[in-house]
């Protein structure tokens, strides 16, 4: 089985269809590795296949894995050939649910290999959509950390910001999940050139900008960001579930975001 959902979206599971949470031991905390200086596209996509393999077996701990890129556009499942404008930079097939998307310096994207058979905090095992939306939440808070509002939108993937009265894409999120491992994950615009996404339609939304923190006027350093994205890790994946609560309550909390 290998399911791409959509930039981020998923085809869930009801919690019919889940194991018991209480039957499910959760994760131990996943390995962070921080890639010096520009990694290339094509040795990414090498070294997630491998760790997500080696996850499947037994044989390594999950990983969260943070990178930044040369300038590079990469094409979603569901992208179509009228998303890349101008080319200018050398273009991948991701192989990830959704359209197009623009890495480049100045972007911290993370990496994020989970084992999904697993409970993570509240989100229930085999979840698609609890994990998307845990997802969400993780850079919501990695975000509040600077006093930026990030939100979610309705019929809109990524985590939006209100910007002098029109709403613009600060985070993209894309994920992919093979045989209930997952891989691919979230992008945050720091400081890019925001001008390389002029390049495509992100995410095949037209009627919407993209913004970074430097443009919101939160200046921060990639370390900052880093260790704000650890700090809401921990908030988002590893809260332990009320052990008060019933089951079903707590998978179905965990779909609508509430624990």
């Amino acid at each position: 089985m290998d399911i791409s959902p959509g930039c981020a979206i998923s085809a869930g599971m009801t919690t019919q269809d889940l194991p018991a949470l209480a039957e499910t031991p959760a994760a131990p905390a996943p390995e962070w590795r921080v890639a010096e200086g520009l990694t290339d596209y094509p040795a990414a996509l090498a070294e997630m296949r491998g760790r997500i393999e080696a996850i499947r077996a037994g044989q390594a701990a999950e990983r969260i894995w943070l990178v930044e890129h040369p300038p590079t556009y990469t094409a979603g499942t569901s992208s179509t050939p009228e998303g890349l404008v101008d080319p200018r930079f050398p273009v991948f097939q991701a192989g990830r649910g959704g359209q197009w998307t623009y890495h480049g310096p100045g972007q911290r994207t993370a990496y994020v290999m989970l084992d999904l058979n697993r409970r993570h905090g509240p989100v229930p095992p085999r979840d698609i959509r609890a994990y998307v939306h845990g997802l969400e939440e993780w850079v919501i808070r990695a975000l509040d950390r600077f006093n930026i509002r990030g939100e979610r939108r309705e019929g809109r993937v990524g985590i939006w910001v209100a910007d002098g009265g029109r709403e613009d894409k600060i985070a993209a999120i894309g994920v992919r999940v093979t045989r209930w491992v997952t891989w691919h994950g979230i992008a945050i615009n720091l400081e890019p050139d925001l001008s390389h996404f002029a390049g495509i339609i992100p995410c095949g939304i037209r009627q919407h900008g993209v913004t970074s923190l430097w443009k919101l006027g939160v200046t921060a350093t990639m370390e900052e960001l880093d260790s704000a994205l650890k700090g809401a890790w921990g908030e988002v994946f590893e809260t332990p579930a009320p052990e008060d609560a019933p089951q079903d309550a707590v998978a179905e909390a965990a779909l609508r975001g509430a624990v």
